[in-house]
């Protein structure tokens, strides 16, 4: 059975727009994370994250808001359906918000992704950014 993962992640002293350009500009996401990404802002584009571990396709954007996208890791088992992942960017006084949902989780892949977004996106992020 798949599970959802919901997660908000306090980012200070940034903005919405600079949590977005980091997801989204190849450069800045293999930067942030230590693992290269191909990645861009074309509606209906396929991405790849960490070495290509993760792999997906761009279904909608908002710049600075939101995105919208299918996901999956090579950890998916081939009859596995991709994920959904929802990043919503919420300004809070001088910090951003990162609302996310990331749906259809399949159950053998659930605590390895749920511990996986802390320790190789949030945390390596707010290095990142500290290191600004």
């Amino acid at each position: 059975m798949a599970k959802t993962i919901l997660q908000t992640v306090v980012f200070k002293n940034t903005t919405p727009e600079t949590l977005y350009d980091i997801y989204m500009d190849a450069k800045k996401h293999s930067k942030a994370t230590r693992g290269k990404a191909n990645i861009s802002s074309k509606i209906g584009s396929w991405y790849s994250a960490w070495d290509g571990y993760i792999s997906g396709k761009t279904f909608q954007l908002m710049k600075g808001k939101m995105i919208l996208q299918s996901w999956r890791s090579s950890d998916f088992n081939s009859n596995d359906l991709d994920s959904t992942l929802i990043l919503q960017f919420e300004k809070k006084g001088s910090a951003a918000l990162l609302h996310m949902v990331h749906a259809n989780v399949p159950n053998h892949q659930y605590a390895g992704v749920k511990t996986g977004w802390n320790d190789f996106y949030w945390k390596p992020w707010k290095k990142y950014l500290a290191e600004k």
